[in-house]
């Protein structure tokens, strides 16, 4: 089997090129950076330059160009600007390889956040109370009559979010992200947690769960350490949304869970890849694999157990991030060394990548110290 996979510089790619290649499988590897942690994992048996998805439009015409050439059994896109783009050149591509996405209304409706939010309300599925302004007059109009704090989201797939803890700072924030569409909502008080699945077209064919235990930025962001979990309800929530969409592929639906009332409310649907992969492949639920088998298969059986209480660390950069913006976080970041059943993305067998995003973490901090977005890129709900 030949698989072409996006986006090599991020971590949950490194996690699918090292499944797939211990496998025997042949994975090629692309990447805007020729210093692509991916590129260099001894399980990648090609690596090649293209357009960024997320700023090149070209990208979707050099993946069909690259898939017209090369023999590949399945395409892998890793991040949504991968995804959207894809998508858009899936009939066209078909012919050539295979491509394990939804159509494009189901992906449009997962990867805007109004869209989401209406159908999950439409079916039953809980959400924050939610605002979906056309203008700044809308906000300006309802600032004095909210219950602070709320949360800023841009409605597209794009990380563009902000707390605001007054109508002042409503309005600011709203001001900053306008040209995405933003909606407001209540600030949920409570842990993340996410249902993963793979459909084949609009049946589940593997689950996974899992709720963080540590994340950056600390007021909510990626998973630094995060733990296997099963909860019926949680799976009922995210069985229910997918399923509306006749979902195929792979996905995750995230969630809060409130901390007063245990109630699971929808923050978003990611229409791809996760950046907590590993934990499911270190639970049993090897997604990447699955996917390709598959694809190339038209089935699989069901995989809809896996371990429980698994803990996952993804220490460089973003553990360390963690601990260095939340200090009274530093005495469990240090003794987490000793727990000898916490696992790692660190292959001692396919050390290179570890080596790179070690050197990494330093440029990043140093990016975002430049940027002003290291300490609370988001701001402080204050509750």
């Amino acid at each position: 089997m030949r698989v072409l996979i996006t986006d090599g510089n991020f971590k949950h790619t490194l996690a699918s090129v090292r499944s797939l290649g211990k496998r025997g499988i042949d994975v090629t590897v692309l990447s805007d950076m020729r210093l692509s942690v991916s590129f260099h994992s001894k399980y990648c048996s090609k690596s090649i330059l293209a357009p960024n998805p997320e700023h090149d439009t070209t990208f979707a015409e050099s993946v069909y160009d690259l898939a017209k050439r090369e023999q590949f059994d399945v395409v892998l896109p890793i991040s949504y600007a991968a995804v959207d783009q894809i998508s858009r050149v899936r009939e066209r591509l078909e012919p050539y390889v295979r491509v394990p996405l939804p159509d494009r209304a189901s992906i449009d409706l997962a990867g805007n956040k109004d869209k989401t939010m209406q159908l999950a309300e439409s079916i039953g599925v809980a959400i924050p109370k939610t605002f979906y302004p056309q203008s700044l007059e809308d906000v300006e109009r309802v600032a004095d009559f909210l219950s602070y704090p709320v949360v800023v989201k841009g409605a597209r797939e794009n990380g563009n979010v902000g707390y605001a803890n007054s109508a002042e700072e409503l309005i600011s924030q709203y001001q900053k992200i306008s040209a995405f569409a933003p909606i407001v909502q209540e600030y949920i008080s409570g842990g993340g947690y996410g249902f993963f699945a793979l459909y084949n077209h609009g049946e589940a064919r593997a689950i996974f769960m899992h709720r963080r235990l540590r994340e950056y930025p600390v007021t909510g962001g990626p998973s630094t350490l995060a733990e296997s979990i099963y909860d019926p309800m949680l799976m009922e929530q995210g069985l229910k949304l997918l399923d509306s969409l006749r979902w195929h592929g792979v996905a995750m639906v995230e969630f809060k869970k409130d901390e007063r009332t245990g109630k699971y409310f929808l923050m978003e649907i990611n229409p791809k890849f996760w950046g907590s992969l590993e934990l499911a492949i270190a639970s049993g639920v090897d997604f990447p694999y699955l996917t390709c088998r598959m694809a190339c298969e038209g089935d699989i059986e069901p995989v809809l157990s896996y371990k429980i209480g698994v803990k996952f660390r993804w220490l460089f950069p973003l553990d360390v991030f963690h601990a260095v913006t939340k200090p009274g976080a530093v005495p469990e970041f240090i003794s987490d060394f000793a727990d000898r059943t916490i696992c790692y993305d660190i292959d001692p067998h396919d050390i290179v990548p570890n080596i790179l995003q070690l050197g990494m973490t330093a440029g990043e901090f140093a990016l975002r110290i430049k940027q002003g977005r290291f300490w609370r890129p988001h701001g402080r709900p204050l509750l």
